[in-house]
Order: C-alpha cells, then sequence, then structure tokens
C-alpha cells in the first residue's frame, strides 16, 4: 500500500504539493481494480485524477458509489452540446480573479486551487490542476474588493478546498477577512472531513475557533464516507463551535436512490452534521453520465418528506444556468386550490381536505 504521510505538509509554512509521493496513480490502481489503464490516460490528458490513499481505502469496487466519483470515465470525453466549461457563468461575476460576486451580499473567494481529490462530477471542472497554489497577488486583489465592498457581508472560501491550505496562510486570510467591518459571517466550503478527514487535528481546530461566527458545508455524497474518521473529524469542528452543514450532489449511480438518500442524511444528523443542500448536478462539460432526472430529485424529496425528521430533510435546489443563481425544487403537494379549501397530497400519497 502507498504511504501517505500528513504531518509535514499540514503544519509547514509553506504550501507544497503533498501529494507528490502519495497520489495513486492508474497503474497503482489497475493493480486494484480491473481498469481501462488506456481509458483513465486519456481522461487524465484532459481532466486530470487525484485520489489520495485514505480514500481509496473505501473503495470496494471501481464503479461503486465512491469509485465513480474520483475513477476517471471514459465517458468525461463524451460531447454534448447543452453542456459547458462554465454553465454558471462564474468567470463573467468575477470582479477579480477567484471572487465570484453573484448575490448582493455574499461573494464566493477561491483560496485554493488543491483538492483532496478530484471529484469527476466537480462543477468546477475546467480548473482541476491547472495551478499549485492561488498566487498572493490573487488573494490580496479578492481581500481588497471584499474590503471596498460594503454590501458584502457573508464570505464564502472555497477553491479547490481552504483546508488544503497550512494552518498559517489558512488563519492569515481567516485574520484579513476579519478585520473588514461589513464582514459578518464566513463561510468554509470543504470536502476534507469527508475525503481526508486526517487533516482535521487540534492545531487547525484551535486555530479556527478564533473566527467564530463561522461556518462550514462539506460534501459527502454517500454513506459509505461516514467512517470512523470522517465521524472524529466532524465531532473535533462541532467541538470548536463551528456548525457543520451538508451540501449533497445528486448523482447518477452514486446516491439516486431514495432510501440511500434517506440513510445519508441519517448518518449526517448522528455525526452533528445538518443536511443544508441536496444539489441537482450542474450541466458542466464531462459530467453528463452524473445527471439525473429532475424527477428522480423530486422522488427522493418526496420519499424523505414525512420519513424523516424536518431537520433532516435538505433543500434540493438547481442552480441556473447563466448565472441566474440557486433556486429551491419542491414537489407538488397541492393537487387543488378554491376559495374556501385546499385539496392536498402527504407523503404516503393520500389526498386530504384542508379548510381556509
Amino acid at each position: 500500500m502507498l504511504n501517505f504521510h500528513t504531518k509535514s505538509f499540514f503544519h509547514n509554512e509553506s504550501e507544497k504539493d503533498f501529494f507528490s509521493e502519495s497520489l495513486v496513480t492508474p497503474e497503482s490502481l489497475a493493480e486494484i481494480f480491473p481498469i481501462d489503464q488506456n481509458a483513465v490516460l486519456r481522461v487524465m490528458r484532459k481532466y486530470p485524477m487525484r485520489i489520495n490513499p485514505y480514500f481509496l481505502s473505501l473503495i470496494k469496487k471501481a464503479d461503486d458509489p465512491l469509485g465513480r466519483q474520483v475513477i476517471p470515465d471514459i465517458a468525461e470525453l463524451d460531447q454534448e452540446v447543452f453542456l459547458t466549461p462554465d454553465p454558471l457563468w462564474e468567470e463573467p461575476q468575477s470582479p477579480v480573479p477567484n471572487l465570484i460576486h453573484r448575490y448582493p451580499d455574499r461573494v464566493v473567494f477561491m483560496v485554493s486551487s488543491q483538492c483532496a481529490i478530484y471529484c469527476r462530477h466537480c462543477m468546477r471542472k475546467r480548473r482541476l490542476g491547472q495551478e499549485k497554489q492561488v498566487p498572493e497577488s490573487v488573494i490580496a486583489k479578492g481581500i481588497e474588493y471584499i474590503r471596498s465592498t460594503p454590501a458584502v457581508r457573508d464570505v464564502i472560501l472555497s477553491g479547490g478546498d481552504p483546508l488544503m491550505l497550512s494552518n498559517d496562510r489558512l488563519e492569515q486570510i481567516l485574520s484579513l477577512i476579519r478585520q473588514i467591518p461589513h464582514v459578518e459571517i464566513i463561510r468554509i466550503h470543504t470536502r476534507i472531513p469527508c475525503a481526508l478527514p486526517q487533516r482535521v487535528d487540534k492545531s487547525l481546530t484551535d486555530m479556527l475557533k478564533q473566527f467564530h461566527p463561522l461556518y462550514m458545508n462539506i460534501q459527502f455524497n454517500h454513506p459509505d464516507e461516514i467512517t470512523p474518521q470522517s465521524t472524529a473529524a466532524c465531532a473535533a469542528l462541532a467541538d470548536a463551535g463551528i456548525q457543520l452543514g451538508s451540501q449533497t450532489v445528486l448523482l447518477k449511480g452514486v446516491n439516486d436512490n431514495p432510501e440511500v438518500m434517506m440513510t445519508l442524511m441519517q448518518r449526517l444528523l448522528q455525526i452533528r452534521v445538518r443536511p443544508y443542500y441536496l444539489h441537482h448536478a450542474d450541466a458542466v462539460e464531462g459530467t453528463r453520465h452524473f445527471r439525473t432526472s429532475i424527477e428522480t430529485g423530486l422522488e427522493i424529496m418526496r420519499y424523505l418528506r414525512g420519513r424523516l425528521s424536518g431537520m433532516g430533510v435538505p433543500q434540493y435546489m438547481i442552480d441556473l444556468p447563466g448565472g441566474g443563481g440557486k433556486i429551491p425544487l419542491l414537489p407538488e403537494y397541492v393537487l387543488e386550490s378554491g376559495p374556501h379549501e385546499l385539496k392536498v397530497r402527504n407523503f404516503e400519497g393520500r389526498v386530504f381536505t384542508y379548510p381556509l
């Protein structure tokens, strides 16, 4: 098995590519799973692969729900006219590099270009592996934009994955943002507690808890990602006072099953992660094989409602092409509406009359 050292990166002043000695290669992958190495290499020429040994250890088969998320698939090279590299228009909505200002009161600030794994369904697939780190000049321009834009009260750190930065560098960025008077909330969007939970240690949590109110949204997509290690990572973050939420992506062959999704939401609540969003997969080039129908998502929401505590039911969201932003989708419960009553269908399919 490949060696995996974490301490040298996580507590280093500089940002090194700490995967250099431990990344999984097509050759090492083929020693474990019956994959087509040539197909993997063809995909990697356009969309790089990154799998760390921890996440690899969770994969039972190349096409299981976890393997599908990280092992390149030749279907990524299929051409679909309606799929584009940047369907959400992130680039046109970036007043400075690496910062997206779509909504009046919040910005997404991409402070890292690295991830613990490269998800094959990534909404920023176009950016995978393009740079080792975000230049200091780009960070400075983003901070200055936030400082000079009083309407911004909510800053979302994204990437890449912000927790791939060293503690010192992340602390510096958080300190600069927290010094801006009109910024009220800082959020971190990350997959680290799921994909590389060893990163979450006492030095990290001690640093993060200086910057409350601090929120963290984590991408968990399948119950098998909830392990003793990821459970411990979430416990450490929650114990540090960080509010944890999940942003799950609806993926064909991964979690497009009502019972699988309900199990995931139940387990998230058990590890103190509040289900927040269930994202319909974006129309991103190279991800067509992951996209389900909208009806599949609505059927899952119908199944969850009534069978699961309300705090365990996420909002089902679509992100509109062309930079229109996110909107929630809901199953249809109202059958008829009159002046004195509603006819509604409940989660079991039974019809009731509700007086007005």
